[in-house]
């Protein structure tokens, strides 16, 4: 067994009885104060709930509605002049609204084109490039009350961009 494989099955372990440990001898009522953050956890759960369901109702109509399918169509034109695949563009629009999607939209393109493929390389490079901004805005701004959330909006999305961005112009370089 390796090194990292050592590391890995103990560290956590290592850490929360570090954590209990250091608790104790601060005098700090460890059992209560974990039963308290599992307490406030369900809460924060339960006020989740309405804002992941609209987040996943609103994927899904645009995904069925042919919304994507059309901007994609539009798109092709100037994607082939700057040599970008189409087969990335709708992973390109998920990843800032749905990890899940996401993840399954990087699945199958990795299946289709292979993982050693420069779309199946591009793919897993967006993946870890980009974030769920608008999941991330949804729902935990929505579960602690944050209404004006446009500036986030702005610099999530240009983030994202940035990443998407990268990815292509880092994966053409090394991988074409």
């Amino acid at each position: 067994m390796g090194i990292i494989n050592i590391i890995s099955l103990w560290l956590i372990p290592i850490i929360i009885g570090f954590i209990l440990i250091y608790g104790t001898v601060k005098k700090v009522p460890t059992y209560e104060t974990f039963v308290e953050g599992g307490k406030e956890g369900i809460k924060i759960s339960f006020s989740i709930i309405p804002y992941l369901v609209g987040m996943l109702v609103s994927i899904s109509i645009f995904r069925a509605s042919g919304a994507l399918e059309a901007l994609m169509n539009g798109m092709k034109p100037v994607l082939e002049v700057l040599h970008i695949p189409a087969e990335i563009v709708p992973l390109a629009f998920i990843r800032p609204i749905s990890g899940t999607a996401a993840l399954g939209l990087t699945s199958d393109i990795i299946a289709t084109y292979g993982p050693d493929s420069f779309i199946g390389i591009l793919a897993a490079t967006m993946q870890g490039s980009t974030d769920t901004t608008l999941y991330v805005l949804t729902v935990y701004f929505g579960a602690v009350g944050i209404r004006k959330m446009g500036d986030a909006l702005k610099v999530g999305l240009l983030a994202d961009f940035v990443g998407i961005l990268a990815a292509i112009i880092i994966v053409s370089i090394l991988f074409s």
